[in-house]
């Protein structure tokens, strides 16, 4: 749902030139120095950034779904780790505390999680608990008018960096499915809360990940969000069909990136005396891409807008997480074709998106995890 058209066409704009301008110059930099640089990271927050999706009232700029689907195709024209440092504050990081949390709760930490003060970490998968994420094993044991945290989260985007934490811990060690697992608001400076090393990564260099590990890490009974044990587990399903469909997006702009590098490479570079936009095998190439972002963006669109009509669109979101992800790594395998020699040297950007958009395959649930999803409520609609 677009609510004032010209107001997001100004948006829209202030961010692409943001991207053409500021971010897409220093894509280099940004993975030679694996870090999103300060004075960027400050414009980030000036723009209101780190608030798209968080409510007005919060601070925020309060973007429908539809309208944060068009910004994240517009933030994907560029590196996805000048996105993932602003995007957890709002999509899981915020959004399990603006759904479940208490008044007191969102008015401590949504606002300022909104201007970019915070920046927050959601640590759900552990060593032996990915895509099963119902078995996790960190535990939360009441102590007085505390919780007693002790376990390791694992993967944990912002991980180095985060001021807040939502953790998921199991506060019922008798039941082993979801019912057992509650939703934790940790602040980074807790005692007991260490982080572990920087993981080294394929790509996306820049957006850091780490262990969150928990020894003995007493946590304020009032942390627990919405004040309720065992909501936990339900309030992280809740986030995700709006995280997959604005990963989704994203995967849609990096895409219309890289079919925009191939083109204009395939127009420059000459071959047996002509342009390769001339060959033929090289035109289906970028047709196929073509068409596979477009229709990637239609399905985003569509999902968004029925998403803010008040309709469930799990299935949908998952449809899209699915497609876009899986497409995103054709288009770019494409685009090293295209550029045959060229796309493996790290002069030329599609090497390193090559690499970068392998990871959108895994996280907000990996592709296996999204086909059981819409096989599955496919199965209970007729059932």
């Amino acid at each position: 749902m677009i609510r004032d058209p010209d107001l997001l066409d100004q948006l829209l704009d202030t961010i692409s030139r943001f991207v053409r301008e500021r971010l897409i110059p220093n894509e280099a930099r940004l993975a030679e120095e694996d870090a999103v640089p300060p004075e960027l990271l400050e414009e980030m927050k000036a723009m209101g950034l780190f608030g798209l999706s968080i409510p007005e009232e919060y601070g925020g700029l309060g973007l429908t779904l539809e309208e944060e689907a068009l910004v994240a195709m517009a933030i994907g024209q560029t590196s996805p780790a000048f996105r993932s440092i602003f995007g957890t504050n709002n999509g899981i990081g915020a959004q399990g505390i603006l759904i479940d949390g208490t008044p007191e709760q969102k008015a401590r930490y949504v606002p300022r999680l909104a201007t970019g003060e915070l920046l927050s970490a959601f640590c759900l998968t552990e060593p032996d608990s990915g895509s099963d994420a119902a078995s996790l094993r960190t535990t939360a044991v009441r102590d007085g008018d505390h919780y007693v945290l002790n376990g390791t989260k694992r993967f944990i985007t912002n991980g180095p960096h985060a001021d807040v934490f939502t953790v998921m811990a199991r506060t019922d060690p008798h039941h082993k499915g979801a019912g057992g697992i509650s939703a934790f608001i940790v602040e980074g400076d807790t005692p007991g809360l260490k982080r572990g090393p920087a993981d080294k990564k394929m790509g996306q260099k820049g957006a850091h990940t780490c262990d969150i590990i928990f020894e003995d890490c007493r946590v304020p009974a009032e942390n627990v969000i919405g004040g309720k044990e065992g909501q936990g587990f339900k309030t992280a399903m809740k986030v995700l069909d709006r995280g997959r469909l604005h990963i989704s997006a994203v995967c849609v702009g990096v895409a219309e990136r890289l079919v925009e590098e191939s083109l204009h490479y395939a127009i420059e570079r000459k071959q047996f005396g002509v342009p390769l936009a001339e060959h033929q095998l090289i035109q289906a190439m970028l047709a196929d891409s073509k068409t596979e972002a477009y229709a990637g963006r239609t399905m985003v669109l569509d999902a968004a807008r029925r998403k803010d009509a008040g309709e469930d669109v799990s299935t949908l979101a998952s449809c899209c997480k699915l497609f876009c992800a899986e497409m995103v790594g054709r288009v770019a395998d494409r685009a090293v074709q295209v550029h045959g020699g060229a796309g493996y040297i790290a002069e030329y950007a599609v090497e390193r998106f090559y690499r970068d958009v392998r990871l959108f395959r895994i996280y907000e649930g990996t592709t296996q995890i999204q086909q059981l999803v819409i096989a599955r409520n496919m199965v209970r609609e007729v059932t």
